[in-house]
């Protein structure tokens, strides 16, 4: 037997959570529906990475050459997406591109690389840390 501390919530507790709904229960219809599919984006190739990028969105690319401030222009764009039209590139969308800004160049959190084989006295600890490039994508063109 399942002590009664642990017995299937019933919705009262929880607010409609696993059962029938009491009171004090959500109403789904109520809630706000929060869609991200609205907005234009693009996805485009960049330092041998894909990127989603949206305009205003700050993204941690691989380090680049360039200063901050240093305007960029990244026109292997594969996916754009506005409201109402997806365009897929047979590589590349054609007369896509993204626009941005370089901010800062920075260095992620250390990564620690231990190394060791048991009963061979045989042990390496070593750290390495990621250096990138922080990007504003200030404008999309979506071709």
């Amino acid at each position: 037997r399942i002590p009664a501390s642990r017995e299937r919530c019933d919705g009262e507790v929880r607010g409609g959570v696993g059962g029938e709904r009491g009171e004090g229960a959500v109403d789904p219809a109520a809630l706000p529906v929060y869609s991200n599919w609205a907005m234009a984006y693009a996805i485009f190739e960049a330092g041998g990475r894909q990127f989603r990028a949206e305009a205003g969105d700050s993204i941690r690319m691989p380090l680049m050459n360039g200063d901050p401030g240093t305007k960029l222009t990244f026109d292997q764009v594969l996916l754009t997406a506005d409201g109402d039209e997806v365009k897929t590139g047979q590589p590349m969308v054609t007369g896509a591109k993204v626009l941005g800004e370089i901010v800062e160049h920075g260095k992620e959190r250390k990564i620690y690389v231990f190394k060791f084989k048991r009963r061979k006295n045989y042990k390496r600890k070593t750290g390495h840390r990621q250096q990138y490039t922080e990007v504003k994508i200030t404008d999309l063109k979506l071709g």
